[in-house]
């Protein structure tokens, strides 16, 4: 990581302790979602054809050929027994998602994927291709042509490639053919589904929603979950109760953590992180190896041979023999001062954060990607 990079994550953390938690206030529509308004995830599998010889190789891909001598029957073409050459075929998985409320005749997008040793899927046209949900239902139908991002090319000596060739996407290319039967505006409760669960932004939720009706209708029953009865005035019409309590303002809480990458050396810390009196000393010890080799001739006339001759230098030195105080109760915005007063990168701030953490300094949990 440059040290650029390196100012610009410390240049936000500062900000971010200094932002005033006052005004960050949110719609319950961005931090609830509706139980039961979601997607359903559809899978399938189909053939894509008119490849470029880039398909899959029959003789390799037996559910390949199986797919193809069944489709071709069906249609009435009879090849069983007969050997199939062709590099313009291949088998691929097709997904999709059916949007909430997805009504019979909408058109949805659909990703297709090879599924075997196709080298590439542009140029292909997806053949008709049913779309199943986890029940065995069919609720769509896909087809057309693919659009693919990527591509390969390749001479006898070279080859490139741009992106992924094999994963293609068809814009509008399934129909809905089934709806999920969801009667909203017949339900008597609804539950919100907190995406963040927290007992105190479900408690806000439920507080705001209870002061703009003019009535106890919504109750905290979890973490996670705010129920909410559906008023006498607004009974048969959820929908529209639901357009008036989602653009209401709530102040979420958040909880006290620090989100570690190591693999990237990204640390994100919340407002209310929070340390003990501590002082942390960070010191590098830098070994430096370099090799010098020489070549030994022998004498004129004598009977040596000449050779190369090893010289090595090894080097230590420790650097940041420095040691930081940080005092108890600081803010995010004097912790982050103070480490970066050490002089240290990120990689060394993430073992720092760690051992005060075990020290039992730091008033937050700490999670590690």
């Amino acid at each position: 990581m440059t040290r650029t990079m390196t100012a610009a994550i410390a240049a936000l953390l500062v900000l971010a302790g200094a932002a005033s938690p006052a005004t960050a206030t949110s719609r319950i529509k961005d931090l609830a979602n509706i139980e039961g308004v979601r997607q359903n995830q559809l899978i399938g599998y189909g053939l894509v054809v008119g490849l470029n010889g880039t398909g899959d190789t029959l003789n390799n891909i037996p559910f390949t050929r199986q797919s193809l001598q069944a489709m071709l029957e069906r249609l009435g073409v009879n090849i069983r027994g007969q050997q199939i050459r062709t590099g313009n075929v291949a088998a691929v998985m097709v997904t999709a998602n059916l949007p909430a409320f997805g009504t019979q005749g909408t058109r949805i997008d659909v990703t297709v994927s090879a599924l075997g040793d196709s080298k590439s899927l542009q140029g292909g046209t997806l053949l008709v291709t049913p779309l199943l949900s986890a029940d065995g239902n069919v609720y769509a139908v896909a087809q057309g042509s693919l659009a693919i991002s990527g591509f390969q090319a390749e001479g006898e000596a070279a080859k490139i490639v741009r992106g992924v060739p094999t994963v293609g996407r068809i814009s509008n290319g399934a129909i809905i053919e089934r709806e999920i039967e969801f009667t909203l505006n017949r339900m008597g409760q609804i539950r919100l589904a907190l995406r963040n669960p927290d007992f105190t932004t479900a408690r806000r939720i439920a507080t705001s929603i209870n002061d703009f009706i003019g009535s106890p209708t919504a109750e905290p029953l979890d973490p996670s979950t705010v129920q909410l009865t559906i008023p006498k005035q607004f009974q048969g019409n959820v929908v529209a109760l639901l357009t008036e309590i989602e653009q209401l303002q709530v102040e979420p809480d958040l909880s006290a953590k620090v989100v570690i990458d190591e693999r990237s050396g990204i640390i994100v810390m919340g407002r209310d992180v929070r340390v003990s009196t501590v002082a942390v000393a960070q010191g590098n010890l830098t070994v430096t190896i370099s090799e010098a080799p020489q070549v030994s001739q022998p004498q004129p006339l004598s009977r040596g041979q000449t050779r190369v001759v090893a010289r090595s230098r090894v080097g230590v030195q420790e650097d940041g023999k420095r040691l930081a105080l940080v005092r108890e109760g600081v803010s995010l915005q004097q912790l982050v001062d103070g480490l970066n007063a050490l002089g240290i990168g990120p990689r060394d701030l993430i073992s720092i954060l760690q051992a005060i953490k075990a020290a039992g300094a730091i008033q937050a949990d700490i999670e590690v990607m």
